[in-house]
């Protein structure tokens, strides 16, 4: 299920040192790919409710900006509308592409889709917003 999307990731992003999932909830599939198959990068999970252990607590509405710096990607499968600018505005702050993945039926909210480029990668469709 997951494939194409971490396919993407890994493929654009396999020299980055740190990649963050905002708001990974009990789906950590993607993360697990991620981290097997990018050995020399952190792969770091955030939640304002961590589902186990190894997830980050943080309120990406009032963020730890430690937990983001020198991030070269944070990303986040089907993130609420009202969170998506949240995530957006952290990834500029600490200078870092971003990827929102909404739900298929959903689009990204208008506050920040001037941001973002529409990415269709075999068929998963996803919105980048690139550093520079």
């Amino acid at each position: 299920m997951w494939d194409n999307f971490t396919e993407y990731i890994i493929k654009n992003y396999g020299e980055a040192s740190l990649i963050i999932e905002v708001g990974v909830g009990s789906i950590l599939q993607p993360s697990r790919i991620l981290n097997d198959k990018l050995e020399n990068t952190i792969i770091r999970c955030v939640d304002i409710n961590p589902a186990t252990g190894d997830v980050i607590r943080d309120d990406i509405t009032n963020p730890n900006y430690d937990i983001y710096e020198d991030a070269d990607l944070i990303y986040s499968i089907r993130p609420p509308e009202e969170l998506q600018k949240y995530i957006s505005d952290v990834a500029r702050s600490v200078r870092c592409d971003c990827i929102l993945k909404p739900f298929s039926s959903e689009e990204l909210s208008f506050k920040i889709k001037p941001r973002f480029k529409l990415v269709n990668y075999k068929r998963e469709v996803f919105y980048l917003m690139s550093r520079f």
